[in-house]
């Protein structure tokens, strides 16, 4: 099937043909029909099969031109990162219609979202924070709004969304169309589509927790963070092939360790993205990354999660997800549009039991690879791997006292303290009492 096999209009199928697009793929096949029909949509389909495409394409297809300047189109989306893409996404579309798109995100200055918005705006792109904060402060009026969109829902839930979703679809006119789209379809999410969904109409391509097939995964046995340095250090100065790699890592504080560490080997060409940065640094990194300035890009799973760069040849996982749903995730930034793609992990033995969750998941062995000869392996801990005191990660916890039998326990007589005043004084009562009673007698 092309493009050219949906009911699209003229202006639509102009901008895929500029973009080169000929083909949808089967998450957007499946979802057109039903959205243009109105009902309430839940799609399923693991990252990098189009689902952005999958509901812009219909929503587009029937909004009509307006000259209101309220929103009539609601996209939420959990990052900002995501807000800007989803919104470039809908300007590529519309290269030959006239709709106003306006993303708006936090971390940024309101007053500057409120006078776009005041400029008129037929699609908004939000996250969900920032969302509310406008409407509570009368930036825009929502009577015209028909349309909502909750995008990576699960991801959403994950960063602590859920009371500003429920605050959101609260405000929202009841008589609307209620899409969601997610590559996870965990219990909460479905709880959220019970309260607020009319009978919706479910389309599941894969299978949760299935890997995409053009995806080669392998692994190295690492034992520590120098080492796994080391091993980054050697596989991105011996393969060629790692034209494009994004490094997956734990925490914010980790990435950017990893950085300070290699940067000197790779100068101008490796960054690092995460939520302590500037959202303009942020955005830098990504365009720098999408457009080949930089060749490897150290991200941690949140910011990483709202990123769609094509053609990124390699994702590493520095460090293993402890969550089994997030390493499908990291590993769909590569193997995209029916390309071949790279999926390395790095794992220590603490990181074993998560390896073993993930091949539970997808019912796939991940394959170890030996390691390489003159991989440097270090002894030395950073401060995170040193063991906590006793071993025990929770030895700042307060003892449980409900048990307790006390701290009695009889003193060594080198300890004991003796009252010497009493013990004459008691001597001395002694002596008088024994005296009246010889006296008595």
């Amino acid at each position: 099937m092309t493009f050219e096999d949906l009911n699209i209009n003229n202006p639509l199928r102009n901008a895929l043909t500029d973009l080169e697009y000929v083909n949808p793929t089967p998450i957007q096949v499946a979802a057109f029909s039903p959205i243009m029909s109105g009902r309430d949509v839940v799609g399923v389909a693991q990252t990098g099969t189009g689902k952005t495409f999958a509901y812009l394409l219909p929503l587009l297809r029937l909004l009509k031109y307006s000259t209101d300047g309220q929103p009539r189109v609601l996209i939420l989306v959990p990052t900002r990162e995501l807000a800007v893409q989803v919104a470039g996404e809908v300007e590529k579309l519309t290269k030959y219609m006239t709709v106003r798109v306006v993303p708006v995100y936090g971390g940024t200055n309101i007053n500057t979202q409120k006078q776009n918005l005041n400029d008129g705006v037929d699609v908004l792109v939000a996250t969900p924070g920032r969302f509310y904060d406008l409407a509570m402060s009368r930036a825009f009026k929502l009577k015209q709004l028909k349309k909502l969109v909750i995008d990576e829902v699960d991801e959403m839930l994950n960063l602590g969304f859920r009371v500003q979703l429920k605050n959101v679809m609260d405000l929202l006119p009841e008589r609307r169309q209620n899409l969601l789209f997610s590559a996870t379809l965990t219990p909460e999410v479905a709880t959220l589509i019970d309260d607020y969904f009319q009978k919706p109409e479910k389309i599941e391509i894969a299978p949760h927790g299935t890997p995409l097939e053009q995806i080669d995964q392998h692994a190295f046995l690492v034992p520590n963070f120098n080492t796994k340095s080391n091993l980054l250090k050697l596989l991105l100065e011996k393969d060629e092939t790692m034209s494009k790699v994004l490094v997956f890592m734990r925490t914010k504080k980790l990435a950017d360790r990893l950085l300070d560490k290699i940067i000197a080997d790779f100068p101008e060409k490796i960054g690092v993205i995460h939520s302590n940065k500037s959202q303009n640094f942020r955005l830098r990194m990504v365009d720098e990354f999408a457009t080949g300035k930089l060749n490897v890009l150290i991200a941690t799973d949140i910011i990483a999660r709202g990123l769609d760069i094509s053609e990124v040849s390699h994702v590493i996982n520095f460090d293993m997800p402890d969550e089994a749903a997030d390493y499908i995730h990291r590993i769909g930034r590569t193997g995209r549009a029916d390309q071949r793609g790279n999926a390395i992990s790095f794992i220590s033995e603490k990181e074993i039991e998560y390896q073993e969750a993930i091949q539970t998941l997808m019912d796939k062995e991940i394959t170890i690879l030996p390691t390489p000869e003159e991989l440097e392996v270090s002894t030395e801990l950073i401060e995170e791997e040193k063991e906590k005191m006793g071993g025990d990660k929770f030895y700042f916890r307060a003892p449980d006292m409900t048990k307790s039998k006390g701290a009695f326990h009889e003193k060594l007589d080198k300890n004991k303290k003796v009252n010497r005043a009493k013990e004459k004084r008691q001597a001395r009562m002694a002596e008088k009492r024994s005296a009246r009673r010889r006296k008595k007698k």
